[in-house]
C-alpha cells in the first residue's frame, strides 16, 4: 500500500457442523475484529480498517499480519480468527508487512523509508517477540534521509524497502522484494538472514546481490493497471505494489497489487520466473485476482498460501473509503494453479457463503456453498433511524451507503421482511463507521446482539444469541446451526463501542424454492477501437436478482468475473484486458432460487 473451474455452476452439499457446532463457511468480508485507525485521529476522522494482508501457516495455526493493527490474528481453521497482543512491536505500527516461515521462526518485517529492526518469534501464539537484528541494511543504492528529512545520500533507487516481501526457496535462499510507487519497478534481491548466527539481536545482515528491477507498470497494454473506478481515470498515475512470491512446480509467481487501493478495481497481477528474481513474463491471464463489482469490492494486494489439505487460497484489500480514502477491508477467495501453469483466483459470489473445505479440492470442486442472496431490496422496518440514513440502505448492496438509528441504545431493532418463507442459512450484519470517535482499541469495542426469527410475525425464535460476545465484529458472520424456514428476520440490538449504531447491510443467505432462472440469452460482446475495453451487453431475465459476467482465456477458464446487480444496466464496457490476447465471455443469472446455466460463449478477439 501506499504511506474455479467449470463452464457451467456446480454447487456441492455443505458438509455437516462438527459436533462442537464449529461453523465451516465464511463469507466476505473476513469476520475479524478490524482496528480504529489513529492517523486521523486529530481531524476527528474515526473508522475500522483492514488492509495488505500477509498470511503465512506456523505450526498448527495461521497468522496474519496487516496494516496498522497494532497486533495481528491466528486462526486454526481460516474461520474464526483470534487477535493476539505482542509484547514487543514498532511504536509507529506495522505497515504493509512481510513475513517469512524459516528455520522454525517466524519472521516480520515493517515497510520503512530507511533501516528497522527485523522481528522474529518461535511461538507467535504466544505473542512473544524478538529482535532477529536491531537494525536491517541499508538497500543498495537508495536515497536516505536523515530524522529531519533531509538528504543523506542520493541513489538511483528510492527510500526502502516500503511493502516489502520474503521468500526462502527450496535450496534455503531467502529473498527480499519491495516497491510501492507510480513511477519505480518493483524490486527483488538475496538477503543473508544469518539463519545460523548466535549473535543475538546484533547480528549484521547483507544484501547479497544488488537490488535488481524485476517488473514495470505497463497501462498502454494492460487496461486493468489503469486507475480509478473501473479504470476510468487512465491520466492519473497508478500504482504497482505489494509484492508476493509463490513457489509452484518449478515456476516463481511474483505477485503485486494495482492500480491503487482507492477504488473498486484494485487487483492482483502476475508476472512468472524460472528462478527467484526472474526474469519474469507478464501472466497474458491477468489480472489473477479481480472483484470489481458486488458487495465487497476489490481483490489487491494480499497473500497466497495453503490450508492443511494443501488448497491454496489467496487473501486482498477491498476498498470501502466512506470515512477515509483508505478505509478498508479484508478478504480471501479459493486459488489455484492449473496443470499447465495457469495461476487462477476465484472471486465468483466472492461475497457470498463459501465453506471451508476439509478435504484437498477436486479439480473443478467449488467452495460456493449456494446459498444465495435473499435480502437484496427487501423491506426492513427499523425502530428508529436518521432521516438522511434510512433502512433502505439496509438491503442495497452497497456498503458506502447506511442505516442510523436516533440512539445508540439497546433495543433499537430492524426487521426484515424476506417476502416468503425461504429457507435461511446465513446471516451477516455489515457495520458502519457514522461519527464513531473512536481512534485506537479499547474494552467496550464489543459487537453484542441477537438475531430472531419467524415465519409468521408472531411466533419467534432465537437464531444466534451474542449478548455476551467479547470481540467486536464489523461484519459480523452467522452461521445457522440448522437451516430454518422464515418470513422475518429481526436484529435486536445490545451493544457496538461507536457513539452512533450504524449498520451498512443486512444480509440473509439460503434459497427459495423452486428452479433457478433460465441463462441469459442474446450475449454480444464487441472489442473497443482500443482493445483494453469491450462493451459486453445481453437480454434481461426477469425477475433476477443478478448476473455474473465471466471471462477468462478459454470456456473451461472463465476465471474473472464482474457481479451486477439486476437494477444494473444489462450492458458495460470493461476496461481490464490486455492488448493481444483472445478472450473468451459468457454470462450467467442469479437469483434466491440458484444460479442459471451459462449463456452462449461468445469470443473476444484480439
Amino acid at each position: 500500500m501506499r504511506f474455479l473451474f467449470a463452464v457451467a455452476a456446480i454447487v456441492f452439499a455443505v458438509p455437516p457442523l462438527h459436533a462442537t457446532g464449529a461453523q465451516r463457511t465464511y463469507a466476505n468480508p473476513i469476520d475479524i475484529d478490524y482496528r480504529y485507525n489513529f492517523e486521523q485521529m486529530n481531524q476527528g476522522i474515526s473508522y475500522r480498517t483492514g488492509a495488505d494482508p500477509a498470511v503465512v501457516r506456523f505450526g498448527d495455526a495461521w497468522y496474519m499480519f496487516q496494516t496498522l493493527a497494532d497486533g495481528y490474528w491466528m486462526s486454526k481453521d481460516l474461520v474464526r480468527w483470534d487477535f493476539v497482543t505482542p509484547d514487543h512491536w514498532p511504536f509507529n505500527g506495522l505497515v504493509a508487512p512481510a513475513t517469512l516461515v524459516a528455520d522454525g521462526k517466524l519472521f516480520l518485517m515493517q515497510s520503512a523509508f530507511a533501516p528497522r529492526p527485523l522481528m522474529v518469534t518461535t511461538d507467535p501464539a504466544s505473542g512473544r517477540w524478538h529482535f532477529w537484528t536491531r537494525q536491517l541494511p541499508v538497500v543498495p543504492g537508495a536515497t536516505q534521509y536523515d530524522e529531519a528529512g533531509k538528504t543523506e545520500a542520493s541513489g538511483p533507487l528510492p527510500p526502502g524497502p516500503w511493502d516489502p516481501g520474503l521468500f526462502q526457496d527450496k535450496d534455503g535462499k531467502v529473498y527480499l522484494y519491495w516497491g510501492s510507487s507510480d513511477t519505480y519497478p518493483l524490486y527483488g534481491a538475496q538477503l543473508d538472514l544469518r539463519l545460523a548466527s548466535r549473535e543475538g539481536e546484533g547480528k549484521r545482515l547483507a544484501f547479497l546481490t544488488p537490488p535488481s528491477a524485476l517488473v514495470h507498470m505497463d497501462p498502454a497494454r494492460h487496461g486493468w493497471e489503469r486507475f480509478g473506478p473501473d479504470h476510468t481515470m487512465g491520466d492519473k498515475p497508478a500504482y504497482m505494489e505489494g509484492s508476493w512470491m509463490n513457489e509452484h512446480g518449478g515456476r516463481y509467481y511474483f505477485q503485486y497489487g494495482a492500480p491503487g487501493t482507492e477504488y473498486n478495481a484494485y487487483a492482483t497481477g502476475v508476472y512468472v520466473g524460472t528462478s527467484p528474481l526472474g526474469p519474469f513474463e507478464y501472466a497474458p491471464y491477468n489480472p489473477v485476482g479481480y472483484k470489481p463489482g458486488g458487495f465487497v469490492t476489490g481483490a489487491g494486494h494480499g497473500s497466497t498460501f495453503e490450508d492443511a489439505y494443501g488448497n491454496a487460497w489467496n487473501t486482498g484489500t477491498a476498498w470501502l473509503g466512506v470515512n477515509w480514502t483508505f478505509e478498508r477491508r479484508i478478504d480471501m477467495f479459493p486459488a489455484g494453479w492449473h496443470d499447465d501453469g495457469q495461476m487462477w483466483i476465484d472471486t465468483r459470489f466472492g461475497d457470498f457463503p463459501h465453506r471451508m473445505p476439509d478435504h484437498a479440492l477436486r479439480e473443478g470442486e467449488d467452495t460456493f456453498t449456494g446459498w444465495m442472496l435473499l435480502s437484496y431490496r427487501k423491506k426492513v422496518v427499523a425502530s428508529s433511524s436518521l432521516a438522511e440514513h434510512p433502512a433502505s440502505a439496509l438491503t442495497d448492496e452497497d456498503p458506502r451507503t447506511f442505516w442510523v438509528a436516533k440512539s445508540n441504545e439497546a433495543g433499537q431493532t430492524l426487521t426484515l421482511d424476506l417476502g416468503g418463507t425461504p429457507t435461511v442459512r446465513a446471516v451477516q450484519i455489515d457495520y458502519a463507521d457514522f461519527k464513531s470517535d473512536r481512534y485506537g482499541d479499547a474494552p467496550d469495542l464489543v459487537t453484542q446482539f441477537v438475531l430472531e426469527g419467524s415465519s409468521d410475525g408472531k411466533r419467534w425464535t432465537t437464531l444466534a444469541d451474542l449478548s455476551n460476545e467479547s470481540r467486536d465484529r464489523p461484519n459480523a458472520y452467522i452461521e445457522l446451526q440448522q437451516p430454518q424456514r422464515l418470513r422475518y428476520v429481526r436484529y435486536r440490538h445490545k451493544h457496538v463501542g461507536a457513539k452512533h449504531l450504524a449498520i451498512s447491510d443486512l444480509r440473509v443467505f439460503g434459497n427459495a424454492d423452486g428452479a433457478p432462472p433460465a441463462a441469459p440469452e442474446g450475449l454480444v460482446a464487441t472489442r473497443g477501437s482500443d482493445t483494453r475495453e469491450a462493451t459486453i451487453a445481453w437480454k434481461p431475465v426477469p425477475g433476477v436478482v443478478g448476473y455474473n459476467v465471466r471471462w477468462g482465456l478459454a470456456a473451461d477458464r472463465l476465471h474473472s468475473t464482474y457481479q451486477r446487480f439486476a437494477d444494473q444496466p444489462t450492458s458495460f464496457t470493461l476496461r481490464s484486458l490486455n492488448k493481444g490476447v483472445r478472450y473468451v465471455v459468457a454470462v450467467e443469472a442469479f437469483d434466491e432460487r440458484g444460479v442459471s446455466a451459462l449463456s452462449k460463449v461468445v469470443e473476444l478477439a484480439p
